[in-house]
């Protein structure tokens, strides 16, 4: 990572003029090969980074397949026992620590959440 960031430095200084030039048409030719530079140097930077951390991605992208082929069908059971979300009021959490997610009575689920328009 720091010789990304000295490697930015080094392209940023390079790209500005010289203090104490007289500006001109010449120096709106170095000025935009100094953007040139800078872009070209940004370039290699973000290139450099994408190499660096696409492996790492690629073994994140597997483990994430791996854990979803166990974890699916117990999920399908998961999401087919719950249903609809609607059908249950939000967790709450216990002085103990414990999570409890409560559903709602038959009452209140005929009842209009608060907010909706009646129809009439």
């Amino acid at each position: 990572m720091k010789r990304i960031v000295s490697a930015f430095a080094i392209l940023l200084i390079a790209g500005l003029p010289a203090v104490g030039q007289d500006v001109g048409k010449d120096d709106e030719a170095t000025a935009e090969e100094g953007f040139s530079l800078l872009e070209e140097g940004a370039k290699i930077i973000l290139r450099s980074m994408i190499d660096e951390v696409g492996p790492t991605l690629k073994d994140l992208q597997k483990d994430f397949d791996e854990a979803m082929d166990e974890m699916g069908p117990a999920l399908g059971q998961l999401v087919e026992m719950i249903g609809d979300i609607r059908n249950y009021h939000a967790p709450e959490l216990l002085p103990n620590g414990d999570i409890i997610i409560r559903r709602k009575s038959p009452a209140e689920l005929a009842a209009p959440e608060p907010g909706d328009e009646i129809d009439i």
